[in-house]
């Protein structure tokens, strides 16, 4: 277990974190040498934690499944990753010795020496994770008082030691971004007089005065040293029932009556602050559903519902937690709204009463990496955020709510600081991919539901480098390949190991060639087998299969619906080993009457790829000519010009 607090010290941290010095980062950007990626391992037994193992050189080509990364297809812009220095972190980080704290802050936030983390997501107020034996707001009043005036308005609680850290946390890493979320307003504003359930009373002075109150929050964290970045007006605002902590129930109409207050208030007060909408999980967790009041909608569709209203204007996008649902859902309201953003902004590990420590590591860091730091970024996230970074070793302290959570590090009976799982999944990205990152198209064979592939994630960063993330779901070790432009490299992880790759832009892996879009085509096949189409749907974790041996003659036909020039084919067969065709013959047609070879070969693998002089074409056939027992697929045809 990596101990920051032991009197191993910060140069044993960096041995482990794999920190190289200035003559290797010079010898990877010399463009005379062949490209090569830097490579750092996290492995579920802890025999690695983020370990820089030997770079590896890009060769040619490889019988593997292979991850193509393509930097000339980008997706969102990355704000961070990163976790929540809730009240009770404090109180845990401030209870260490100076030079401790020093450390573990450095492992937390330095991009160098640590991980980089680089988004924090604050309580407004208190959450369940409060140190203290009451929870509070910023204008606490007497039962059966109001304060419309917000005359009581204080940020005074957060002085003493959320304010230095947070302040502390930007000194080390100046690029962190922050956001705001606010577990109840104050109880004088809601139906019930508690901060524990209850709604927002319905009257439009209570709106304007939330808003208000939201704005002074703001206002007040930027006067000491800490802008916000995003705002979020309600966490969770589907659980109508929390356990002994903050929370309230805000039906779709509230919340956006309450943005529509503070859009215009928030725009003259603070213009960098943006909005962020709903604050809750992918889908309606069963739970909030079955809490629903008699004759209310339980909401599933709450974030479309907020975004087609006219609060929508002054949202910048949606927030989204981990608890119920998976992270397609992200995609499904990007593409319904594609000019709003997405943001992932919770996710707490946790554990069973009884695990042991290296089942939850294990469990954890499996499902972090795929459901978190790939499943999430994969679709559309602008970040990953863990809930709290630092819990003491009984998961605490706490006051209702979650008692078997973890956070990125834990601080130990005898001072020492240890790093969980989160730790590494977050680490992973933050240190590798930092803010104005974009994301790029790579293969992917993997799903968040678990198939046993190889899962992926890109990104081009902004000095042109690249990092590809990796995970294995496998219990065994898995080989695959990455190609970039012309050129590729072949590598083994071990049975649920999560890696990063980074390499700088060199001239050798620059793609002169595009991605043609197929949108509209559409594509036969004989013998029909199984799903012609998914051949065409730019995603590998879907195949067309011959659902046969293959034999001489089975094709795959595709009408691109147009006249088309390219000058590549790629065809791959994904994750199935040995489900490539033995042999080929590739034709083209312009009318699909009369019929054209373009090229033939021997199948040597699971991505074949056939380059030709520019060819026009509307009709393209992938025909077998060869026997093997294995059936045929095609994961992806794509189509390059």
């Amino acid at each position: 277990m990596s101990r920051l607090g032991s009197g191993l010290g910060i140069t044993v941290l960096a041995t482990t974190l794999g920190l190289t010095g200035a003559a290797d980062s010079a010898s990877a950007h010399r463009s005379d040498a062949p490209p090569r990626a830097r490579v750092w391992v996290t492995t579920v037994d802890r025999s690695e934690l983020l370990h820089q193992r030997a770079p590896v050189t890009f060769g040619r080509h490889s019988a593997a499944p292979t991850i193509v990364v393509d930097p000339g297809r980008s997706y969102q812009r990355m704000d961070g990753f990163g976790a929540s220095i809730t009240d009770s972190s404090t109180a845990v980080l401030s209870g260490l010795s100076p030079a401790v704290r020093e450390r573990t802050l450095r492992a937390l936030f330095d991009p160098r020496h640590g991980i980089g983390v680089s988004f924090l997501r604050q309580p407004v107020g208190s959450s369940d994770f409060t140190a203290a034996d009451r929870h509070h707001t910023y204008d606490d009043v007497p039962a059966g008082q109001s304060d419309f005036a917000l005359r009581r308005f204080s940020i005074r609680h957060d002085e003493a030691r959320i304010l230095p850290l947070l302040r502390e946390a930007r000194r080390i890493n100046p690029r962190l971004t922050v956001m705001a979320t606010p577990w109840s307003p104050p109880a004088w504003m809601k139906t019930t007089g508690s901060l524990i359930g209850g709604r927002l009373r319905d009257d439009p002075a209570i709106y304007d005065a939330y808003a208000r109150y939201l704005v002074a929050f703001v206002t007040a964290y930027a006067r000491a040293g800490v802008p916000i970045d995003y705002l979020s007006v309600q966490n969770e605002p589907q659980n109508r029932t929390p356990s002994g902590y903050p929370g309230t129930d805000m039906p779709v109409r509230q919340q956006a009556k309450v943005i529509e207050a503070l859009g215009p208030l928030l725009r003259a007060a603070s213009p960098r602050t943006r909005i962020l909408g709903y604050d809750h999980n992918w889908s309606t967790h069963p739970g909030d559903v079955a809490n629903t009041p008699p004759g209310e909608n339980p909401e599933t569709d709450y974030p479309y519902e907020l975004l087609t209203g006219p609060a929508a204007r002054w949202i910048a996008g949606t927030a989204y937690h981990c608890y119920a649902g998976d992270p397609a859902a992200q995609t499904a309201l990007h593409d319904a709204f594609p000019d709003k953003g997405i943001w992932f902004t919770e996710c707490s590990g946790s554990h069973g009463p009884d695990d042991p420590p290296a089942k939850f590591f294990r469990d954890t860091l499996v499902w972090h990496a795929r459901t978190a730091a790939i499943g999430a970024t994969r679709s559309w996230a602008r970040s990953v955020v863990n809930w709290n970074i630092a819990l003491n070793d009984t998961g605490g302290p706490h006051l209702g709510g979650c008692d078997t959570c973890t956070g990125l590090v834990t601080v130990q009976p005898d001072g020492a600081v240890t790093t969980n799982a989160e730790y590494y999944t977050i680490g992973h990205l933050a240190k590798f991919v930092p803010p104005g990152a974009v994301r790029v198209a790579s293969t992917s064979f993997g799903t968040t539901g678990w198939n046993g592939q190889i899962m992926d994630v890109a990104f081009r960063n902004p000095d042109g480098s690249t990092a590809l993330v990796v995970h294995n779901q496998n219990d065994d070790p898995r080989t695959f390949a990455v190609a970039v432009g012309d050129r590729s490299f072949e590598y083994t992880l071990p049975g649920g190991a999560l890696a990063t790759f980074t390499w700088p832009r060199h001239p050798a892996l620059e793609s002169r060639l595009h991605r043609v879009p197929l949108t509209g085509a559409t594509a036969t096949a004989a013998p029909a087998g199984e799903t012609p189409a998914a051949a065409l749907d730019d995603d590998a974790t879907t195949r067309f299969s011959s659902g046969q041996a293959q034999r001489p003659g089975q094709y795959l036909q595709v009408d691109l619906g147009a006249a088309t020039s390219f000058r590549r084919v790629a065809i791959d067969s994904g994750a199935n080993l040995g489900d490539y065709a033995r042999g080929w013959r590739l034709t083209g047609s312009l009318d699909g009457t009369h019929w054209h070879t373009l090229a033939a070969g021997a199948g040597t693998g699971q991505l074949t790829t056939v380059d030709l002089p520019r060819t026009r074409a509307r009709h393209l056939r992938v025909t077998t000519t060869a026997a093997a027992a294995n059936w045929w697929s095609i994961a992806d045809l794509r189509l390059y010009r």
